[in-house]
């Protein structure tokens, strides 16, 4: 997208020749990205690859060093506050406070979007039916599962209403039932309500061949398209991604 797009065109994500340096590392090489309105992005990579970087600048943890970011036509250099405002996380990491209950982290995170108790209140209620957690709203965290730790994580995400959420490796640890509920939460948000979402992951499970995706491998994009056409007639995506980034043979000296 150019820089004079107009917002109400403009995808929900344009990650556009994206740099970025540890020292002498290259954690990122002329990357780029776009998620479309209501599309469900694989960003596929193995450990090392790059993605938690890539989401540490789009959320702006990290200054941009090379690039430019735009969430829904407003560049993360220009208007940072519009840009972060339409944008909902789930980091890896877990970070809800395991202390309080379901119903305080999440109104301790309304709360950081100057949301008013008593919509926050009434979101949070609409958000945990989402997620099916609606019984634990006052239950400390340390109480959950972990599958539905990550549920909660997810409502939390959601809460100022954003339009564009990003998921940096959500199912990690969790066991296959877990993992699938997750999935489908995510999914029926993208189908239901238009969300649009950026999926880091190293699953292939999760991903269905309709979805866009992108490989990303030291760094740099390898590898962009449907699941299915990555994958072609005659290899499986998990196939595709193994040769993709698989480390050619040493040569004896």
């Amino acid at each position: 997208m150019s820089q004079g797009s107009s917002p109400a065109a403009a995808p929900a994500l344009a990650v556009s020749g994206l740099g970025h340096r540890f020292g002498a590392r290259a954690a990122l090489s002329d990357v780029s990205i776009t998620v479309e309105r209501g599309r469900f992005v694989a960003l596929l990579g193995p450990n090392g690859a790059g993605k938690t970087t890539l989401f540490s600048v789009v959320t702006r943890l990290y200054a941009s060093q090379e690039g430019r970011v735009a969430i829904f036509g407003h560049g993360l250099d220009r208007e940072p506050s519009r840009a972060l405002a339409r944008l909902g996380v789930v980091f890896q990491a877990r970070t809800l406070d395991t202390d309080l209950t379901v119903e305080q982290n999440l109104m301790y995170h309304a709360s950081l979007h100057g949301i008013a108790r008593k919509a926050a209140k009434a979101r949070i209620g609409v958000l945990l039916d989402r997620v099916g957690l609606s019984d634990r709203r006052g239950d400390k965290v340390r109480t959950l599962s972990g599958g539905q730790s990550r549920r909660i994580e997810i409502a939390r995400s959601l809460v100022h209403h954003p339009s564009l959420l990003l998921l940096d490796e959500p199912t990690v640890g969790l066991d296959l039932e877990s993992r699938a509920d997750i999935v489908a939460i995510v999914r029926a948000l993208v189908r239901e309500e238009g969300l649009s979402v950026l999926w880091a992951t190293h699953i292939f499970e999760e991903i269905a061949p309709e979805d866009d995706a992108v490989v990303l491998h030291k760094g740099r994009i390898i590898a962009r398209g449907t699941a299915g056409g990555i994958g072609g007639a005659d290899e499986t995506l998990a196939d595709a991604f193994r040769r993709l980034v698989a480390e050619p043979p040493k040569v004896a000296a």
